[in-house]
């Protein structure tokens, strides 16, 4: 739910079809849903930072990278725009690097 919704907001601000003020206020909702969460703390934001320093629109594949980044671990994908997208911010490798 977050990571679709985060994205979802991110996006419409991308676009400029929301302000950030309203996209900030909706994150701040979001995050503050009284739902149990099975994330690490601030991984949204930090998807939205690698998102932002990336350029891209949406935050889905920024939340694999800011996850990878809180972790401290390194990313498996076989997604070969990713790999060259996120290299710069955490270890990525394929399969065969294994």
């Amino acid at each position: 739910m977050w990571s679709e919704a985060s994205s979802v907001l991110h996006e419409l601000r991308w676009r400029r079809e929301i302000t950030g003020e309203l996209a900030t206020i909706a994150l701040d909702r979001l995050t503050a849903a009284d739902v149990s969460p099975r994330r690490p703390k601030g991984l949204i934001e930090e998807a939205w930072r690698v998102a932002d320093r990336l350029g891209w629109a949406k935050t889905y594949d920024a939340q694999y990278l800011a996850l990878a980044r809180l972790l401290r671990c390194r990313l498996l994908t076989t997604d070969a725009k990713l790999k060259a997208a996120g290299s710069g911010l955490v270890n990525i490798i394929g399969p065969a690097e294994l």
